[in-house]
C-alpha cells in the first residue's frame, strides 16, 4: 500500500490519521484526546497570549454558530439548544453538580468570528482550532487542568444519575468531532509544508554524514603530516639557511628605499604642519639606519646625518611654532584678541576691550573641558591643524614629548619669555604711536594737565594711554590663556607619562605672571613718574671737569647695533639670500618663519627718546594724574587673569592683585602727596594767585581769584582720579590737608589786607573794622543782622549804631585804621566772592562712599599690609564698573570719604564760609568806620561863620567819594544780597554820628547852621546813590529847629506832649530830649560863651527858661 504524503502519521509510520490516540477503547480515546487537547491548549495560550477569547459581540449573535458554523459547516442551522458549562464532577471539584440544563451554555461558534478578518487573518483550520480550545476553556474547564484522570471522566459522561454528566455526553462528542475536523483541516492546509520538511531532513542528515566523513579524511592525513616531519632529512638547514640570508638581504634593499623617501615624505609633512606623523617618521627612519646591520653601509652615511640634523631642526621648528602661537605672531591667532577702537562698547558698564567683555564662553574654556590627554594625541589630515590655535599648541607639545625634548622645550619657553613679552609691549607701543600721531609727546606742566582733565581737554591723552593699555591686556590675555593651555597640557601628559619632574615642567606660568607683574608697574611708574626730564638731563652733564681729563669707557654703553644697518643694501640682501637657500636645504619649515618676523627690534632708536625703566617710548607725558587711566584697567586685567590662573599652589588667587598695594603705598601715595603738594605751592605762590582772573564769567557769576579757579581745577581733577581708584581715606585725606592750607594761605591774605601799618596805643594790629568783626558785641551783632530778616533787621541795625558809636568812643579812630585803598577793597571783595564759590564747588565734591576704606588704620591695628585692591566691585558708588571712563566728561566727580573724614572735610568747608563772612563783616564794618571818622572830623569844632558858604565841608566831600568808590567795588564784585547787607543802614548811621558829632560844635552861629545843612544836604543825596531809601531827617530837623530858634525847639516838644495827651502817641517824635535839650544850648551858645558879660548872663537866664519848659514837655519822654 502506497503511502499518502498528505496523510498525517502518528508517529508509527502508517501513513494513517488515528488523531493520537487508540480508537478501540471510548473512554481512553477520550481521555487521551483531552489530555493532548489540554497539553496543546496550554501550549497555544502561552505561545499566542493575543489570541485568549474575545468577548461574544451581540451585534453578531444573529449570524450561524456552534459545530454547524465551524470548520466549513457555516450553513448549517444551530441547535436548538445551548449547552451550559460542564461541572465538574462532585468527587474531582468536591461540590454539588449543576443540575440545570444547559442549553444555553452549549458552545456557539459564532463566538469564533468576533474578531475581524482581513489580510492578516488565520486560516480556516486554525480559526477552527482556537475557537474550539476557547470553547474547551469556557466548558470543559476541569478536562485541562493536570490532576484531571480521563477514566473518571469517561465514566461520569456514562453515569446517568444525578451525579453524572451523562446528559452533556452530546456536548463532550460534538466538541470531539469540532477537534477532528479543526485538525483535518489543518493537515489539509499544511500537507505542502510536511512534505518539504521531510526532504529537508533527508538532506541535512546526508550533509551529516559527509561532514563526518571528511573530518575522519582529515585526522587520517594529520596523523601522516606528523609521521613526515618526525622524518629527519639534513638537506633542508642549508635551504633554510640559504632562504633566511635572501630575505635578510631583500628585507635591507627595501629598507634602503624606505629610507630614501624620508626626506621628501617628512618636508611634505612638515610643510603640513602634521608634526606628529613627520615625528614618527623621523623617529622610524632614525631607529632603522641605527641598527647594527645598518652601520656598515657607507652609502646611508649622508642620510645618517641628514636625519640626526632633522631631528634637532624638527625641535627648533617645533619651538618657534609653538611660540608663534603663544606670542599671537600667527595669522590664525589674529581672532583671540581685539586691538582697542574708539568709543568702544560705550554705554556699558566698563569700556574692556572685546576679549575682555566677551559675552560668550571661552574658547579655552571648551577647549580644557574637552582636554582629554590620557592617550597620546591623533591627527586630523581632513582640516588645518592651525584653525584651532590651542589644539595646535597640544599637537605641538605631544610631538616635542615623542621626540623627547618636552623639557627642552619648556626651557626654551622660560628663557624667552621676557623677550617675548617685550616685543608684544613693544609692537603695541608702535601701533599706537601710529594711531595716534598727533598726540605723541604733549609735555605739559602737571598744573596744565589738571585744567585740561577737569575742561575735558584730556581726552586726547586719555585715548592714547587707554589704547596702550587695552591694547597691550587684551594681547597679555590672550597670550596668558596660551600659556594656560600649555600648562594643562603639559600636567596632563606629565600625568600619563609619569614623569617625575611634573612641578618644574608646569612652572612657566608663575614666571609669566612674574614678568605681568614688572611689565604693569614698569607701565604704571613710566607714565607716573616726573623725574624723566632729570633723567634724561643728567645723562650729558656727567662728565665734569677738564676736557682733556681722559674719562673710563661706559662697558655697558653699546657701540653699535645690528639694527642700524641697511637692510636694502646688495651685499646684505646677496648674504640673506644665501644663507636662507642654506637654512630650506638643511632644515626644510623654517625659512618662512625666519621671514616672517614681525619686525620689532628690541634696540629701536626711539626707546632712547624717553627715560622710562622698560626703555619703550612714552606716548604722552607722565603725571600722577594719569593714575586715573592706568590702574582701572590694570585691575581689569588682574581680575580677568584670574579666570585663567591654574588652580595650584603656585600662585595664589587671593594675592593675585596684592603687589600693587605696594606700589600704591611705596610709590604712589607719596608721589601723589609730592606733586599735590608742589603745585599747590606753586598756585599759592604765583603773582597772580590773588588777583581776578580775566575769563571768570566762565567759572562763576561774579569775579574771583585766578588762584582759587586753579585750586579748584586741581582739587576736581584729583578728586575725578580717586573716584577710578580704590576709596583709601588715605588720598581723600590729602585733598582735606590742601584746602585746610588753602584756607591759611587766603586767612594769611585777609590778614595782610587789614594789617596796620604801625601798632595802635591800644596795641592793636588789625584796622579798625577787622578789630571790631573779629569779636566782641558788634561782632555779634554784625553777624546777627547777616542773617536776619526784613523784621528784625531795624532793631538789630539800631543797636549796631548804638555800640559802634560807643567803640569809637572808647578807643577813637586814627587815620591808620581806615582802608582806604580801592585795590584793597577790590581784593577784599574777590576773597569773599572767591572763598563762597570754593565753599559751594566742594560741596558738591562730599559724597559719603560705600566702599570708603582707612588704610592708615589698617596699617597700625594690622600691620602694614593693605588691602586697597581687594575689592568686589570696582567702579562707582551704585557698583557698576567705570573702568577706564573718559576723564574729561560723562564721570561724577566727588571726593570719597567716610564719616570721619566727612567731619574733616565739613570743618574745612565751614570755614570757608566763616572766613567770607569775615570779610564780609569787615566789609560793612569798614563802611561805618569811614562814616564814623570823617563825621567825626568834619563836624567838630567852632562853627561861627561871618558870612554864608556855598561850598560843603572837605571831609564831607571825601566821605562821599570813599563812599561811591567803595559802592562801585561793591557793585562789581558783590552779588545783591551782599551788596545790600554791606550798605544797610546807611542813614540811619549818619543821622545818628551828625547828631552825636552836634554835641562836639563849641559855637555855632546862623552862617553855621547853614554850612552844617549843606553838609547834611550833600550826604543825603550821595547817599540816596548807594542807599536808595536812606534819610538823614533827623539831623535835618534838628538843625532846623537851630535855625528857627529856641521857641521853635520849645514849641515843637509842646505839640508832641499834645499829641500823646489826644493819644496819638510819640510817632511825631523824631528828637529825643536830649537832642532837643542840645538844640536849646547851640542856640544860645554864641551869645553864653560871648565877650559880652551881660549879654553872656541874660542868655544864660533865657536858656534855662527854654530848657525847664522842655523839660515840662519831655521830661517824661
Amino acid at each position: 500500500m502506497s503511502r499518502n504524503p498528505y496523510a498525517l502519521s502518528n508517529g508509527n509510520g502508517n501513513g494513517e490519521y488515528r488523531n493520537g490516540y487508540n480508537d478501540s477503547d471510548p473512554y481512553l480515546s477520550n481521555a487521551s484526546r483531552f489530555a493532548q487537547l489540554r497539553d496543546r491548549s496550554n501550549d497555544s495560550s502561552s505561545r499566542s497570549p493575543e489570541r485568549s477569547p474575545e468577548p461574544r459581540n451581540p451585534r453578531r449573535a444573529g449570524r450561524p454558530g456552534g459545530y454547524g458554523g465551524y470548520g466549513g459547516f457555516g450553513a448549517e442551522q444551530p441547535r436548538a439548544y445551548q449547552p451550559s458549562p460542564v461541572a465538574k464532577p462532585a468527587d474531582l471539584e468536591r461540590r454539588r453538580a449543576n443540575r440545570r440544563s444547559g442549553d444555553r451554555d452549549k458552545w456557539d461558534s459564532s463566538q469564533s468570528r468576533s474578531r475581524p478578518r482581513g489580510p492578516g487573518a488565520n486560516t480556516d483550520g486554525t480559526r477552527q482550532m482556537e475557537d474550539a480550545l476557547a470553547y474547551i476553556q469556557r466548558q470543559w474547564t476541569f478536562m485541562t487542568e493536570r490532576d484531571c484522570v480521563p477514566v473518571q471522566v469517561a465514566l461520569k459522561l456514562l453515569d446517568t444519575s444525578s451525579l453524572g454528566l451523562a446528559n452533556q455526553y452530546g456536548q463532550f462528542r460534538d466538541t470531539n468531532q469540532q477537534l477532528h475536523d479543526a485538525l483535518k483541516t489543518i493537515v489539509n492546509e499544511h500537507h505542502q509544508g510536511f512534505n518539504s520538511s521531510i526532504g529537508t531532513f533527508h538532506k541535512i542528515q546526508s550533509s551529516i554524514q559527509s561532514s563526518q566523513a571528511r573530518v575522519w579524511e582529515l585526522k587520517e592525513n594529520l596523523i601522516q603530516a606528523r609521521f613526515n616531519l618526525s622524518t629527519t632529512k639534513p638537506e633542508l638547514k642549508g635551504f633554510a639557511t640559504t632562504s633566511q640570508n635572501y630575505d635578510d638581504m631583500l628585507q635591507v634593499l627595501a629598507l634602503i628605499e624606505e629610507l630614501q623617501l624620508v626626506p621628501e615624505k617628512l618636508e611634505g609633512r612638515i610643510s603640513e604642519k602634521r608634526f606628529i606623523s613627520a615625528v614618527e617618521a623621523l623617529q622610524d627612519a632614525l631607529r632603522s639606519i641605527r641598527r647594527s646591520d645598518m652601520e656598515n653601509i657607507g652609502a646611508l652615511s649622508d642620510l645618517r646625518v641628514y636625519l640626526s640634523n632633522q631631528e634637532h631642526s624638527l625641535t627648533d621648528i617645533l619651538i618657534e611654532e609653538l611660540h608663534s602661537h603663544l606670542y599671537l605672531k600667527s595669522p590664525y591667532c589674529e581672532n583671540r584678541w581685539k586691538a582697542h577702537t574708539q568709543n568702544q562698547l560705550k554705554g556699558q558698564r566698563s569700556e574692556a576691550p572685546a576679549p575682555i567683555l566677551d559675552s560668550d564662553r571661552r574658547h579655552l574654556y571648551e577647549f580644557l573641558d574637552a582636554l582629554d590627554t590620557s592617550e597620546p594625541m591623533t591627527e586630523d589630515v581632513n582640516r588645518n591643524p592651525e584653525a584651532d590655535t590651542f589644539r595646535y599648541i597640544q599637537l605641538i607639545l605631544e610631538s616635542l614629548n615623542k621626540m623627547g625634548r618636552l623639557e627642552s622645550a619648556i626651557e626654551a619657553i622660560e628663557q624667552r619669555m621676557p623677550v617675548e613679552l617685550f616685543r608684544i609691549v613693544e609692537k603695541s607701543n608702535k601701533e599706537v604711536d601710529q594711531r595716534h600721531p598727533s598726540t605723541l609727546r604733549n609735555f605739559s606742566s602737571n598744573q596744565q594737565i589738571a585744567i585740561e582733565m577737569v575742561s575735558g581737554g584730556a581726552d586726547a591723552r586719555s585715548r592714547v594711554l587707554k589704547d596702550l593699555l587695552w591694547t597691550i591686556y587684551a594681547r597679555f590675555e590672550a597670550i596668558a590663556e596660551g600659556h594656560r593651555a600649555v600648562h594643562d597640557i603639559v600636567a596632563g601628559i606629565a600625568k600619563r607619562e609619569r614623569l617625575g619632574d611634573a612641578a618644574a615642567l608646569t612652572a612657566s606660568f608663575r614666571e609669566l605672571w612674574q614678568l605681568y607683574q614688572n611689565e604693569i608697574k614698569s607701565l604704571l611708574h613710566d607714565y607716573l613718574a616726573t623725574d624723566g626730564e632729570g633723567y634724561r638731563a643728567g645723562s650729558d652733564g656727567e662728565r665734569g671737569g677738564s676736557i682733556f681729563q681722559r674719562s673710563q669707557r661706559d662697558r655697558a654703553k653699546k657701540m653699535f647695533k645690528l639694527s642700524d644697518l641697511d637692510n636694502k643694501a646688495t651685499e646684505l640682501a646677496t648674504e640673506r639670500e644665501d644663507l636662507e637657500g642654506i637654512l630650506k636645504a638643511s632644515v626644510p619649515g623654517l625659512v618662512q618663519d625666519f621671514r616672517k618676523q614681525d619686525g620689532t627690534n628690541i634696540n629701536d632708536n626711539t626707546a632712547q627718546q624717553d627715560g622710562s625703566a622698560t626703555g619703550h617710548k612714552l606716548l604722552i607725558d607722565p603725571t600722577v594724574f594719569n593714575m586715573g587711566i592706568l590702574l582701572p584697567p590694570s585691575l581689569t586685567f588682574l581680575d580677568r587673569l584670574k579666570e585663567i590662573v591654574p588652580s595650584g599652589p603656585e600662585i595664589v588667587m587671593s594675592t593675585l592683585t596684592s603687589f600693587l598695594d605696594d606700589f600704591l603705598v611705596n610709590v604712589f601715595q607719596p608721589q601723589l602727596d609730592e606733586t599735590l603738594m608742589d603745585l599747590c605751592s606753586q598756585i599759592f605762590i604765583e603773582l597772580d594767585a590773588f588777583q581776578m582772573d580775566t575769563q571768570w564769567e566762565v567759572q562763576a557769576q561774579k569775579p574771583i581769584f585766578k588762584g582759587t579757579i586753579r585750586f579748584c581745577n586741581l582739587v576736581s581733577a584729583v578728586c575725578k582720579m580717586l573716584t577710578t581708584l580704590p576709596h583709601d581715606q588715605a588720598f581723600s585725606q590729602l585733598i582735606i590737608t590742601q584746602m585746610s592750607t588753602y584756607y591759611d594761605k587766603c586767612r594769611g591774605w585777609f590778614k595782610a589786607l587789614v594789617s596796620r601799618s604801625q601798632l595802635s596805643n591800644g596795641n592793636r594790629q588789625l584796622k579798625a573794622a577787622a578789630t571790631l568783626a573779629e569779636s566782641g558785641e558788634l561782632a555779634e551783632t554784625v553777624i546777627s543782622l547777616l542773617h536776619a530778616d526784613e523784621t528784625e533787621a531795624p532793631k538789630l541795625i539800631d543797636q549796631e549804631v548804638e555800640r559802634l558809636i560807643l567803640a569809637t568812643r572808647e578807643h577813637p579812630l586814627e587815620d591808620t585804621d581806615l582802608i582806604s585803598d580801592r585795590k584793597t577793597i577790590a581784593s577784599m571783595c574777590l576773597l569773599y566772592t572767591s572763598l563762597k564759590w570754593l565753599a559751594g564747588k566742594s560741596k558738591t565734591l562730599r559724597h559719603i562712599s560705600d566702599r570708603a576704606i582707612d588704610s592708615s588704620r589698617s596699617i597700625s591695628r594690622n600691620g602694614p599690609k593693605r588691602r586697597w585692591t581687594d575689592l568686589a566691585s570696582f567702579g562707582t558708588s551704585d557698583g557698576s564698573s567705570t573702568g577706564s571712563a573718559d576723564l574729561g566728561a560723562g564721570v561724577a566727580t566727588y571726593l570719597p570719604l567716610n564719616p570721619e573724614t566727612a567731619a574733616s572735610f565739613d570743618e574745612v568747608v565751614q570755614n570757608y564760609h566763616g572766613l567770607a563772612d569775615t570779610v564780609l563783616q569787615t566789609l560793612h564794618l569798614e563802611l561805618r568806620v569811614h562814616i564814623l571818622a570823617h563825621l567825626g572830623r568834619a563836624l567838630g569844632g567852632t562853627y561861627q561863620l561871618n558870612q554864608p558858604v556855598n561850598e560843603p565841608d572837605t571831609g564831607i566831600l571825601a566821605l562821599n567819594s570813599d563812599l561811591n568808590a567803595f559802592d562801585e567795588e561793591f557793585g562789581q564784585y558783590l552779588r545783591i544780597p551782599q551788596r545790600g547787607f554791606v550798605t544797610q543802614g546807611l542813614g540811619l548811621l549818619m543821622d545818628a554820628v551828625v547828631l552825636h558829632a552836634a554835641a562836639n560844635i563849641n559855637i555855632i552861629n546862623a552862617h553855621g547852621c547853614g554850612r552844617v545843612q549843606l553838609d547834611i544836604l550833600v550826604l543825603q543825596q550821595n547817599l540816596k546813590n548807594i542807599e536808595p531809601a536812606a534819610s538823614l531827617h533827623r539831623s535835618a530837623e534838628f538843625f532846623e529847629l537851630f535855625s528857627q530858634g529856641a521857641d521853635a525847639v520849645v514849641k515843637r516838644a509842646k505839640e508832641v506832649q499834645a499829641a500823646k495827651e489826644k493819644g496819638e502817641g510819640d510817632a511825631d517824635l523824631v528828637l529825643t530830649y536830649d537832642e532837643m535839650k542840645l538844640c536849646v544850648e547851640l542856640c544860645y551858645s554864641e551869645e553864653v560863651k560871648g565877650d559880652k558879660r551881660d549879654a553872656a548872663m541874660a542868655a544864660k537866664r533865657g536858656m534855662d527858661d527854654h530848657l525847664l519848659q522842655l523839660s515840662e514837655y519831655l521830661w517824661q519822654t
